[in-house]
């Protein structure tokens, strides 16, 4: 910004080990999006390294880091960015990593949608679902593929508190079923509070602990089967 970097996050040491739930609060502005950017290789860190599942995220070009997400991570975002042409099936099926014959592929993703309380809701458009249906529909496709580790972007920031209720305890209930590694942040008390891990990002940003005592540690990051992410 008008030629000065601009600090966002300054993360010496931060790790979650595989299968945690964990939430992360902050306010606007805190770093909470950009830190979900950069664990899941949308964006690359300035420096310091970013381990996942295994896979150093900061050794990789873009590409590479592309297609680990997504086979490797499940993304899940307040707006739903749902394609409005297509159906909650398609929309699913879109983002399927595995080549299966069709018929195979319509029965894995319908049981999803069954799991999720969409079943018969298939071949309905988005703007033919609530907002609680379309971020269903967004979860099932962040899931289909199995991935080790689920991110959650304000999940319920758009949703009444009814709806926001039940998408946070079907979040953390699929995170048990599945085992899965979920991180969420979020501006929602109520849906933090549910974590078995809940933190706020100044706890662990030094760019937002200018109060806080400092304890500097060489950088990891989020873990996956034992690694550091």
């Amino acid at each position: 910004m008008d030629g000065r970097a601009v600090p966002i996050l300054d993360i010496p040491h931060w790790k979650v080990e595989k299968g945690e739930r964990v939430a992360i609060t902050g306010p606007s502005g805190s770093g909470k999006s950009t830190l979900l950017h950069l664990i899941s290789g949308i964006m690359n860190a300035d420096s310091g390294g970013i381990v996942v599942a295994g896979q150093p995220l900061h050794q990789i070009n873009e590409a590479k880091r592309d297609a680990f997400r997504a086979s490797a991570i499940g993304y899940v975002l307040q707006d739903f960015h749902l394609i409005p042409s297509l159906t909650a099936r398609q929309n699913v099926e879109i983002a399927m990593t595995s080549r299966l014959p069709k018929k195979e592929r319509r029965r894995i993703v319908d049981g999803w949608l069954e799991e999720v309380g969409l079943g018969g809701r298939g071949q309905h458009l988005p703007a033919q679902l609530s907002r609680g249906q379309q971020q269903r529909v967004a979860i099932v496709r962040a899931m289909v593929n199995h991935p080790p580790l689920l991110l959650a972007d304000e999940p319920t920031g758009s949703l009444d508190w009814e709806t926001a209720d039940e998408i946070s305890s079907l979040l953390l209930g699929l995170s048990v079923t599945h085992g899965y590694t979920l991180i969420v942040v979020t501006h929602d008390l109520n849906l933090a509070g549910r974590f078995p891990r809940c933190l706020s990002i100044e706890e662990f940003n030094e760019v937002r602990r200018e109060t806080l005592p400092k304890q500097r540690a060489s950088f990891a990051s989020v873990q996956q089967e034992g690694a550091s992410l």
